[in-house]
């Protein structure tokens, strides 16, 4: 199946069926709920933890109908069936996409378990249940190490900081999952991420911090990732001269050498390149070409998590990993949380000219996970070739964007609201707050004294779904004695669509499913589009360039003079400019 030629969904009854209600399309979400009592109820949904409300959709039962059938018509269970068995589906690098394993329970010896996979789970000759899980023990058991102390710097120093160098998914994962599970981190210990090869960002991060207690994380799957290893480099020379500063080494090779060893490990499969920085290879985590670094958190490239939170948080955030996989491989269709969501987005993009698409975290320890979705969501489905090389038929990918709320309802809420454009929202908040803080004094109107701050902060979340919405009429803002001239600046036409995720509480296991649930969205809408959303090639172009620019940045006038003239020029100004 992985090699097939990928159906082309506009030649297909439904979606041909689902171009005509486009065409002239009306929706009218008030009146839909006025006539229809049970609406929320029939398109809200149970995902693991995650109570999913898809009611304030653009949707009917026409149009899920529809929807549902270019989804069989695609081949979507069918796909993930593939790709969970291992056929290679990412066909460009002609490799398995076993995300989804990294996460798979240990199968007991008679492989016996409500979860648990057979024993024996062998692709391209690999046993991949024993390979991950064997990784697995070894994070924990180095997680262990440090957490407990055992593992000190070069001077005996227990670590108090991990600092983790990566780029793209090596970092975009780690760091965002730290921030929202910061309430699990144990006490005395921190984690900063370093990913921009911009020095800043190196000098930043390591401000203020005490070298003997300072633990680096290199995370790079072949240990050549130019800006990983530059800024790897760098704090390796950043640990030396502070380390022979304060005489804690001696100004030996030697010294430096037994230093690198006790501060540094990685996350990669390069051990040759790894021993010459002068990184012990046992203490090398790797991971494999069958994951994606935008889908590797859950693999080694998570040791920094493992670290902060312990190995009994991150099983707990493997479990809500896998529990959202066992409902994309087990739930019908028509009650897929992540089938439903992708086919959602296909509408909205593929229908009504959507262009871009909010999170809307109502969790201020989710504040990355906007950016985190950046990464999966566009670097997985910016294609314009099918996977058999084709061009695309359809419109693919979407603009991923957000920030926490409140704060995005006091800067760019007012598009969504009021512009011209269809921007679809995914609103996410949990029940149950880190820090159930009460307001001791209220401000002698909206608030009142001894106010639940979490109450008021998802009234918001609330408010704004049923505002986008119904929206607001002119006669309903006349009646509130609004002079006619502004009465059109204060109308809110509604109809903007909404989805709405609420969860118990921001536990490991819940931010495991969040991620889960969008890699399987993505997954729906490559699959319907038929892309391969497991290569990244768009990001190596920029890359090959950069490397034979450098030379000319550096002031080589030869190399200067081979480029384009805009780029001649640009570098020029720049060593014009450069005094330092």
């Amino acid at each position: 199946m992985a090699e097939a030629t990928p159906l082309d969904p506009t030649t297909t009854d439904a979606w041909k069926a689902l171009g005509g209600i486009a065409s002239g399309f009306a929706p009218d979400l008030r009146g839909w709920f006025a006539t229809d009592a049970n609406r929320a109820e029939t398109y809200t949904f149970q995902a693991a933890d995650l109570t999913v409300d898809l009611s304030k959709n653009l949707i009917t039962e026409e149009i899920l109908a529809h929807l549902l059938a270019v989804a069989k018509d695609s081949g979507v269970a069918e796909r993930y069936e593939a790709m969970i068995a291992g056929e290679h589906i990412n066909v460009t690098e002609n490799r398995a996409v076993l995300h989804t394993a990294l996460r798979r329970p240990a199968a007991d010896a008679s492989g016996a378990g409500e979860l648990a996979p057979p024993a024996g789970f062998v692709v391209d000759g690999a046993d991949i249940d024993a390979e991950v899980h064997a990784t697995l023990d070894k994070v924990f058991a180095f997680a262990e190490r440090v957490r407990s102390g055992e593992w000190t710097g070069v001077t005996g120093k227990r670590i108090e900081t991990v600092v983790n160098i990566g780029i793209g998914g090596s970092d975009l994962g780690p760091v965002m999952v730290y921030e929202a599970l910061k309430p699990y981190v144990q006490e005395g210990l921190e984690c900063r991420f370093v990913s921009n090869i911009d020095p800043s960002d190196i000098y930043e991060k390591t401000a203020g911090l005490d070298p003997e207690t300072t633990l680096f994380i290199v995370a790079s799957k072949t240990f050549g990732t130019l800006e990983t290893l530059t800024n790897a480099r760098l704090a390796r020379q950043w640990l030396w001269e502070r380390l022979g500063a304060s005489g804690s080494i001696a100004d030996t090779e030697e010294a430096r050498t037994a230093a690198v060893a006790k501060h540094f490990v990685a996350v990669s499969t390069a051990l040759d390149k790894v021993a010459a920085f002068g990184i012990d290879p046992e203490n090398a985590f790797g991971f494999w070409d069958w994951v994606g670094g935008r889908y590797s958190v859950d693999s080694a490239i998570g040791t920094s998590v493992a670290i902060a939170i312990g190995p009994d948080g991150f099983r707990d955030f493997l479990g809500g990993f896998h529990a959202i996989d066992e409902h994309m491989r087990t739930t019908p269709l028509e009650k897929n949380v992540p089938v439903l969501m992708g086919l959602l987005n296909v509408w909205y993009t593929n229908f009504l000219g959507a262009q871009s698409h909010a999170v809307l975290p109502y969790a201020q320890y989710l504040h990355r996970f906007p950016a985190y979705l950046q990464q999966l969501t566009m670097e997985s489905n910016g294609k314009s070739v099918r996977w058999d090389g084709s061009p695309v038929t359809t419109d693919t990918g979407e603009i991923f964007w957000g920030e926490p709320g409140t704060n995005g309802q006091h800067a760019f809420y007012q598009l969504i609201h009021q512009g011209t454009r269809l921007i679809p929202a995914d609103f996410i908040a949990v029940a149950n707050p880190a820090h159930p803080l009460k307001d001791g004094t209220g401000d002698g109107h909206a608030v009142e004294p001894g106010a639940d701050v979490h109450s008021l902060f998802l009234a918001n979340f609330f408010a704004q779904t049923k505002a986008l919405a119904f929206g607001k009429t002119a006669d309903e803002v006349r009646a509130e004695g609004t002079a006619e001239s502004v009465v059109p600046a204060r109308v809110f036409s509604g109809n903007r669509p909404t989805t709405s995720i609420l969860a118990p509480a921001l536990t490991p296991s819940v931010v495991g499913q969040l991620i889960a649930l969008y890699e399987h969205i993505v997954f729906t809408e490559g699959t319907i589009w038929g892309i391969d959303s497991f290569d990244q090639w768009g990001v190596e172009l920029g890359k090959q360039l950069a490397l034979q620019i450098a030379p000319a940045v550096d002031g080589d006038a030869a190399a200067l003079e081979s480029q384009d003239s805009s780029t001649k020029a640009l570098i020029a100004k720049y060593l014009s400019l450069r005094t330092n």
